[in-house]
C-alpha cells in the first residue's frame, strides 16, 4: 500500500497515560517515517497551547481541538471554526453553569469557570496543570474554537443540552468525566480533509491511529484506521486494525504490520 499521511492522536496514542512519554519506539517509528517522504500530523482534542508532551518529534501539521483549528508546522492557518456566540449566550443563560464546570480553548488562550475533585482528575490523567479561572461570560469577548464540559453523559442530559441549549455544538466525549464540545460539522475527520487538500494528498493515501471516543470520526474516514490495544472498545469496533497499546510498540507494531515501514 502507498501512503503519503499518516496521522496522529496524543494521549493514548503517541503519549502514554502511564509515563505522559513518546515509547522510544514510537519516536524512531515517526523519524522513519518523514525519511520515506511520508508527512506525519497530529490530530487531536488538545488546543496548541497544551501541546507540550511531543518532545522533539517533528510533524508537518496540526488538527487541534477535534479539528476546529488546522495549520502547518509554520503556523500558516489551514481551517479554523470557533463556537458561535449565541450558544455560549444560550448556555449562560440556561443556569447550567451554576451546576457544573466549563472550560473554553483558543489556539493561545484557556480558561475554566471553576476546579473540583473531575477536573484536578483529568489534569492529572494528562499531566496539565489547570488554566485560569474566569467567568463564563468572558466566552464571549474573543473567538473559542473548543469548550469542555465536565459531566457525565448521564447527569446532565446530554442529549437535551445539545437539542435545547448548545444546538449548534456536539460532544466529543472520550472520558465519562467530561466531555470536548466543538461546533457542530467539526471533527478531525473534517481537520484530515482540510489538511489533505493543503497539501495536495488523497485520502486513500491516508492513515491514522487513535484510542478514544473522539477519535472515531477519522478512524471511519482514513483508508487505513488503526486503533490502539488500549483504545475503548467503541473504537476498536470501528477501526481496520488493532494493535498493542501505547506501552507495547503499538505504532511501530502497526506500521510494520502494513508495510508502512
Amino acid at each position: 500500500m502507498r501512503v503519503k499521511a499518516v496521522f496522529f492522536d496524543i494521549d493514548g496514542t503517541l503519549v502514554s497515560f502511564r509515563t505522559h512519554r513518546i515509547p522510544a519506539s514510537t519516536r524512531d517509528a515517526l523519524f522513519q517515517l518523514r525519511e520515506k517522504g511520508i508527512k506525519t500530523f497530529v490530530a487531536t482534542g488538545r488546543p496548541w497551547m497544551i501541546i507540550d508532551n511531543l518532545e522533539d518529534c517533528p510533524f508537518d501539521g496540526f488538527i487541534t481541538m477535534n479539528g476546529s483549528s488546522c495549520f502547518t508546522s509554520d503556523f500558516e492557518p489551514i481551517f479554523q471554526r470557533s463556537i458561535p456566540k449565541d450558544n455560549i449566550q444560550r448556555l449562560i443563560d440556561s443556569g447550567l453553569a451554576n451546576r457544573y464546570i466549563f472550560e473554553f480553548a483558543s489556539d493561545h488562550d484557556m480558561f475554566i469557570t471553576g476546579i473540583n475533585d473531575r477536573v484536578l482528575e483529568i489534569t492529572r490523567l494528562i499531566n496539565l496543570s489547570t488554566p485560569r479561572i474566569a467567568p463564563l461570560e468572558e466566552a464571549l469577548e474573543s473567538d473559542y474554537y473548543e469548550m469542555m464540559g465536565y459531566f457525565t453523559a448521564e447527569e446532565a442530559m446530554e442529549e437535551q443540552v445539545f437539542e435545547n441549549v448548545l444546538p449548534d455544538c456536539l460532544p466529543m466525549r472520550w472520558h465519562p468525566l467530561f466531555t470536548d464540545i466543538i461546533v457542530r460539522g467539526n471533527s478531525k475527520s473534517v481537520g484530515i480533509d482540510h489538511v489533505l487538500a493543503h497539501y495536495g494528498i488523497n485520502l486513500s493515501e491516508s492513515m491514522a491511529f487513535g484510542d478514544g471516543g473522539n477519535d472515531i470520526p477519522m478512524l471511519q474516514h482514513v483508508d487505513v484506521s488503526v486503533a490502539m490495544g488500549n483504545a475503548e472498545q467503541k473504537v476498536k469496533d470501528v477501526a481496520d486494525y488493532i494493535t498493542t497499546s501505547v506501552d507495547d510498540d503499538g505504532v511501530l507494531q502497526a506500521l510494520k504490520h502494513f508495510n508502512v515501514l
